[in-house]
């Protein structure tokens, strides 16, 4: 959780002062060495972490790579850092190169905000095109920030982080995969799925028909799976509601409608994000539908005020004074997700 929570400022600082950030040489300072100094390395002791390494590269003398990371004398990774607005496609080649003549087997290439760790899985000393792990820091996932723990220098072992390379990168591939096939399904993935449904000849008409049966096949599996969940977590929060023994107000009289209940799976959807859905939680009352943070009513997300003519949404500033938004339907619920994840940071940091 601390790692999360050095991660998580790291994160919003550099939402923070990204526009104020015009040369590369800022972005490092500003965002790869911090990121050095989260791992655990000291970016003051020349013994750990060496800016402007030199990696000779046979008769051209004199490259450099931003930095080399040190453990007991020998380099463990090499960084090259560039401007945050740059694209890192046209970097790594500079980075392949550097590889080749050190003895680290990892090497990461930044621009402060993305982040892309390399190894030699398919040949030894030679850097493989493709990374193993790749994350933006401002989109961090849960699962993402046990891998960055493994580079910690508390934790760092080269064989627990190689042997799991593969899987990092090739279950990345596929699912990069797996997502472009969804969005345009490829003729060979149509003709896997209609050849076992389908039990006449593959027409260039059958597979035009097929192919759009088994995208949307696809995306309703993955939307029926996404509901099961919020259901399941709906079905589990009004559980613990029967059983609580903190009064409702004047529950007899609330009756929680659909579109309420529609309105609270837009909050999960949107919050789902950043937090375990079973930590945001509903109450109705006769007054309006509320959405608290860890069922708790000093961390009010938002309240709905549907049941009435104007349907309003309820938003909290830092003082939790409530804010009525008209909307005209619960779809609107969209278009303040920036205002809700904020209001979650907040809370999440007092």
């Amino acid at each position: 959780m601390e790692l999360y929570n050095q991660l998580k400022a790291l994160a919003d600082k550099v939402e923070q002062l990204k526009e104020l950030i015009e040369t590369e040489e800022s972005t490092k300072h500003a965002f790869t060495l911090p990121f050095i100094n989260i791992l655990g390395y000291d970016t003051f002791n020349p013994t750990e972490v060496i800016p402007e390494f030199t990696a000779d590269l046979g008769l051209k003398k004199g490259e450099k790579v931003d930095y080399a990371i040190f453990q007991q004398g020998d380099p463990i990774l090499i960084v090259e850092c560039k401007h945050w607005k740059q694209d890192l496609n046209v970097h790594n080649s500079q980075l392949f190169r550097y590889f080749h003549v050190t003895k680290t087997r990892f090497a990461l290439l930044t621009n402060g905000i993305t982040y892309r760790f390399y190894t030699d899985l398919e040949e030894t000393n030679k850097m493989d095109n493709r990374p193993f792990l790749e994350f933006d820091i401002t989109r961090l996932k849960e699962h993402t920030v046990k891998e960055i723990e493994k580079f910690h220098k508390s934790r760092f072992d080269v064989s627990k982080i190689v042997n799991n390379a593969s899987n990092l990168k090739y279950t990345r591939e596929i699912k990069s995969i797996i997502d472009s096939e969804l969005l345009a399904p490829s003729p060979e993935f149509v003709k896997l799925f209609a050849g076992k449904a389908y039990h006449g000849r593959l027409t260039a008409n059958v597979m035009e028909e097929f192919t759009e049966i088994v995208s949307r096949a696809f995306n309703q599996i993955i939307s029926d799976r996404v509901n099961d969940r919020l259901n399941m977590a709906l079905n589990k929060e009004e559980e613990k509601q029967k059983t609580s023994e903190v009064p409702q107000e004047e529950p007899s009289k609330i009756e929680t409608t659909e579109e309420e209940l529609d309105g609270y799976r837009i909050v999960l959807a949107i919050l789902r994000r950043k937090l375990p859905v079973d930590r945001i939680v509903h109450r109705d009352t006769q007054s309006y539908f509320g959405i608290l943070l860890d069922d708790n009513n000093r961390k009010p997300i938002c309240r709905l005020h549907l049941n009435r003519n104007t349907k309003y949404i309820g938003l909290f500033d830092e003082k939790k004074q409530e804010t009525r938004e008209v909307i005209t339907s619960i779809d609107d619920i969209y278009k303040y997700e920036e205002h809700l994840l904020h209001t979650i940071d907040r809370y999440e940091s007092e």
